[in-house]
């Protein structure tokens, strides 16, 4: 049967590119017939990403975003921050569905956009125009949208941790303290001083503390799920994996949120989520989730003392898939209306 959808990926020489290149490759209902970037011009997609020798005989262009998204229906972008904001208004012009990986539309506010990104954006009057592509909250809202931006990878880990709690209103004025640790493809394709792999392997160092540019779109998140006025104190840890993000959420509730409490809690917000499991014998591990869309969550309580008890609250992802371009593939289903999980429901390694 002739496919239904035609998809371009405009940056597609990156490992977000690469994956995403690698779900469309295997969709049942949407085709890709273009791959646009400044790198690799003429090479075949195999040529730069191994995993995808032979699959297709599609080459990396050099074109200017709408002639790389002519006679598509969606186009996915694999660009920089800030890259992304100057292209994304020759797509809009060309009407074209757009699902972004960056976070250039994942703000609302520009000077907060300002504070975490380093620079003015270019075109304030586009943010807030882009829905926010975390499906196991804005599922309705993805379905009806020509223009999603899929979460950051630590803040679809660190949402998905903490959203139960924000839906019951226990993160109100709470002051959340975060470590979450990443493995190195997050970094990107492009080797640098503090990615290499002699320098990070048999290494765990910090970076960005208490200012990554995914601490606002967590807290501008978690306030549209009924967090009032919740603080994020996060601190990332580049860990020598590749893939994979593990968070660890430590908080003070009060007493009488128990363990039972917090079951119920994750158990309503995740029982009919595809992609959102609750270990019942064992707590969340980036193992076990890595190289698939799924996201592991979990939770330990500890005593009352003084009418408070301290929660911490787990999860893991891969990041290039679900805390990328596997939830930008989500999104992507929903905004054509494919099957949610379509080329998406294979299932990770072990070990």
């Amino acid at each position: 049967m002739a496919k239904r959808f035609k998809a371009a990926i405009i940056g597609g020489s990156g490992y977000g590119g690469a994956e995403m290149a690698r779900r469309l490759l295997m969709h049942p209902d949407v085709e890709l017939v273009r791959v646009a970037s400044i790198d690799h011009v003429g090479d075949p997609l195999g040529a730069v990403h191994p995993n995808l020798d032979g699959a297709t005989d599609l080459t990396f262009e050099d074109l200017a975003p709408a002639e790389a998204a002519r006679g598509c229906d969606v186009a996915l972008l694999a660009l920089p921050h800030k890259v992304t904001a100057a292209k994304v208004p020759e797509l809009i012009a060309a009407g074209v569905k757009i699902i972004d990986m960056s976070g250039d539309f994942r703000l609302r506010d520009a000077a907060v956009y300002e504070k975490f990104y380093g620079a003015k954006h270019p075109h304030t009057d586009l943010l807030g125009t882009f829905v926010y592509g975390l499906p196991e909250v804005n599922r309705a809202e993805i379905k009806k949208a020509k223009y999603v931006a899929s979460p950051g990878c630590f803040a679809t880990t660190i949402e998905l941790a903490l959203l139960p709690l924000a839906r019951a209103g226990l993160l109100d004025n709470a002051i959340v303290h975060v470590t979450g640790i990443t493995g190195s493809s997050g970094s990107g394709i492009a080797p640098a001083a503090g990615t290499h792999h002699p320098s990070r392997a048999g290494n765990l160092k910090t970076y960005k503390p208490l200012e990554h540019q995914h601490v606002p779109e967590i807290t501008q998140l978690l306030g549209d799920t009924g967090a009032k006025n919740v603080e994020l104190r996060f601190v990332p840890v580049s860990a020598p994996l590749t893939r994979g993000i593990f968070a660890t959420c430590f908080l003070e509730l009060p007493a009488e949120v128990d363990a039972a409490r917090l079951a119920t809690l994750f158990d309503e917000s995740y029982a009919s989520e595809p992609f959102v499991r609750r270990p019942r014998k064992r707590l969340p591990e980036v193992v076990a989730v890595a190289g698939s869309n799924y996201v592991e969550v979990g939770f330990a309580v500890g005593a009352a003392a003084n009418g408070k008890r301290t929660v911490t609250c787990f999860s893991a992802i891969d990041n290039l898939i679900k805390g990328g371009a596997g939830q930008a593939i989500q999104n992507m289903n929903l905004v054509l209306g494919c099957d949610e999980k379509a080329s998406l429901e294979d299932l990770g390694n072990w070990p």
